[in-house]
Formats: structure tokens, C-alpha cells, sequence
């Protein structure tokens, strides 16, 4: 999912950059390496050390990469579902 398409999520559709900071100061862990550019890019440089831990927990998940880009998931979930996973 997308900073943007969670923006729209949660009512906000104009802050998307406002999603990650968000993330950042929530005192409570987040499943962050679930949100993505809306190229689905990861939003790391590819090879750091960040980028290599969240495609790591992402292909832990499943989630498939054709070259940087990650495979589109089906949409007919609710966001928390994508964002925490089945309960």
C-alpha cells in the first residue's frame, strides 16, 4: 500500500506525506516495511541497509519483486488487513 492510498484511507487524501511521519511518532510499533511508494518502489536507496531489511520482511510476507517494483497484491482487503495482516 501506498503512503497516498493510506492517506485516503484514513480520510486524509492530501497527506500523504504526512503518513510516514506519522508512522514515525506513533508510540506503538508499526508494520512500516507494509507501506510503499506509489510506484511500489520501496522508498529506501536500493542496496542500503534500510532497503535490504524491508524487502527482507516483505518477501518474509510473501510479497514478490519484479526487479525494484513489487508485485500489485489484490485490493479487496481493508487497510487494516493490509497494513496488520490477517487476524
Amino acid at each position: 500500500m501506498g503512503y497516498g492510498e493510506v492517506a485516503r484511507a484514513a480520510g486524509f487524501p492530501r497527506y500523504s506525506r504526512m503518513v510516514s511521519a506519522a508512522m514515525g511518532r506513533c508510540p506503538d510499533p508499526l508494520p512500516w516495511h507494509r507501506v510503499v511508494r506509489s510506484n511500489r518502489t520501496l522508498a529506501f536507496e536500493p542496496g542500503s541497509k534500510s532497503y535490504r531489511k524491508q524487502a527482507s520482511l516483505l518477501r518474509d510476507e510473501g510479497v514478490i519483486f519484479d526487479g525494484l517494483q513489487l508485485i500489485e497484491a489484490p485490493r479487496d482487503e481493508t487497510l487494516d488487513q493490509l497494513l496488520w495482516g490477517p487476524q
